[in-house]
This record gives C-alpha cells, sequence and structure tokens, in this order.
C-alpha cells in the first residue's frame, strides 16, 4: 500500500481517499487490503494527539511494521523519517497511468522507478517485497494459454510450474482466483521470491523479465549470492530501498494537510 501511495502523486497518503474516481478505485489497486488498519491507527493518535500525524506517516510507518513485526522476527528494521504532509488529490487515472504493471517491460519499470529518482536496484529490491502476499489470476491469465496471441503458454514459466498455475487459475476462469507471488514462502520475508524468478517461477510477467534482463538480472544474482559476484544482503537493502521511496515526493509544511480520517480530505 505504502508503494502504491508514493508512486502517486508522492508519499501523501493519497491511495487511502475513498470515493468515486480515486485512486482507491483504480484496477492495480483494487487488491489492496488493510485499510481497517490505518483508520483505527489514525483513531487512536487522533484521540491522543489531535491534528499530528498523517495518514501518510502512518503509512509509512505501518509498511515497516507489516514486514519487520508480523513475517520474520530477525527481519528488516529501519528508521522511518516521519513529517509528511497529507495530500488533497486523489485520481483513479493518474494510478493506472504512473503504478508499475504486470506486463511491464524492463524498460518501462525502470523508466518508473527513474521518474521517481529510484535505481534499478532500488527497483530490483523493492519489487522484492512481492516475497509476500499474492496476485490475481486477473494479473497473469494472459501468461497461461494464449501468450500474445501464440496458442501457448509464455515459454519463461517453467514446464514444472506452468501445471500449478493453470490449476488455480483454469482458461476461462474470471480472474478473481489468487495465487501466492513467491511459492512456498508467500509468508515469509526471504530471498525465496529472487530464487523462484531465476527458476522460471515468477508468477508475475514483469517479474520474471527481471531476471533474463542482465539490467535487472545483475542485482537478482547479487541476492542469491552467486558465485563471482558481491552479494548484497536483502533485509538491508530492502530498508534502504523503503526509505528512499518513502522520500519521493512528500508533502511538508503548509502543502498538504494533516487529515482528520484518512479516508476523506479535511
Amino acid at each position: 500500500m505504502h508503494f502504491h501511495d508514493c508512486f502517486v502523486q508522492g508519499c501523501d497518503g493519497s491511495v487511502l481517499i475513498s470515493g468515486a474516481g480515486t485512486e482507491r478505485t483504480a484496477i492495480p489497486n483494487l487488491s489492496l487490503n488493510g485499510f481497517t488498519v490505518i483508520d483505527d491507527a489514525k483513531t487512536q493518535l487522533e484521540a491522543a494527539c489531535p491534528g499530528v500525524v498523517s495518514c501518510a506517516d502512518i503509512l509509512a510507518l505501518a509498511a515497516r511494521e507489516g514486514v519487520d513485526g508480523n513475517f520474520q522476527a530477525n527481519g528488516p528494521t529501519w528508521a522511518v523519517p516521519t513529517g509528511r504532509r497529507d495530500g488533497r488529490i486523489s485520481v483513479a487515472q493518474e494510478a493506472l497511468d504512473n503504478l508499475p504493471g504486470p506486463s511491464d517491460s524492463v524498460d518501462s519499470q525502470i523508466q518508473k522507478f527513474t521518474d521517481r529518482n529510484l535505481s534499478v536496484q532500488d527497483l530490483v529490491t523493492l519489487t522484492g517485497g512481492h516475497t509476500l502476499g499474492t496476485a490475481s489470476c486477473a494479473t497473469f491469465n494472459n501468461r497461461l494459454f494464449n501468450y500474445q496471441g501464440t496458442g501457448g503458454p509464455d515459454p519463461s514459466i517453467a514446464a514444472d510450474f506452468l501445471p500449478t498455475l493453470r490449476s488455480f487459475c483454469p482458461q476461462n476462469n474470471n480472474g478473481a482466483a489468487r495465487v501466492a507471488m513467491d511459492t512456498g514462502s508467500q509468508n515469509r520475508f526471504d530471498t525465496s521470491y529472487f530464487t523462484n524468478i531465476r527458476n522460471g517461477r515468477g508468477v508475475l510477467e514483469s517479474d520474471q523479465r527481471l531476471w533474463s534482463d542482465n539490467r535487472t538480472g545483475n542485482f537478482v544474482r547479487r541476492y542469491l549470492g552467486l558465485s563471482g559476484l558481491l552479494g548484497l544482503t536483502f533485509n538491508v537493502e530492502f530498508g534502504r530501498a523503503m526509505v528512499r521511496m518513502g522520500n519521493v515526493g512528500v508533502r511538508t509544511g503548509t502543502n498538504g494537510e494533516i487529515r482528520r480520517v484518512c479516508s476523506a480530505v479535511n
């Protein structure tokens, strides 16, 4: 949710605003959940110190706690800079235009990160957050049966993985079923996601492409500690990348507000 917020209008809590035509209604955001958690935190903070803590800051802090506190005792701990103010604009089309998509090329993904002053390493690292959670069949159905009009599957899917995906998402399904993005490790924050895309077991096409392009594949290999490469520690680098992302388009001072409720502007 923090990622989906920061890539549209910056890290300003705009994804939390509800109503017709808001970011929250855009197709890439329909699968987001946890809004009630943010709302509950805001209610308690407003009772204790009204008008002080922004929804954007709550979202940034919750993202850290979601990784660090709930999935791995020794997971990534990073200091979250605070002081953001909340935005007042939330437009569904901007989410469609700016969020990386499940079929995006590596060029497109890199450009979307570059536009926010984030590096190729940040791209690979933050996408590694897919070690947690699920994706709907609708986001990758195009890979399973008639990829790019070929009448067959995406050849980058491992032959022994294809039947698994097809069993969860049979042909002509409604797209609503959900599949773990990190097979075998969807509830653990670890490097299994990178192992899976190395082995052709990436669920999203955009994820699988990170392995085959040298610009991104080099960082995947470094997270896996493959021979001859200077390794990277995923837990550490993820925290650093989250801080960099959390600084995108931050509003301060009179640029924005502290919302009384996170789902609506004041």
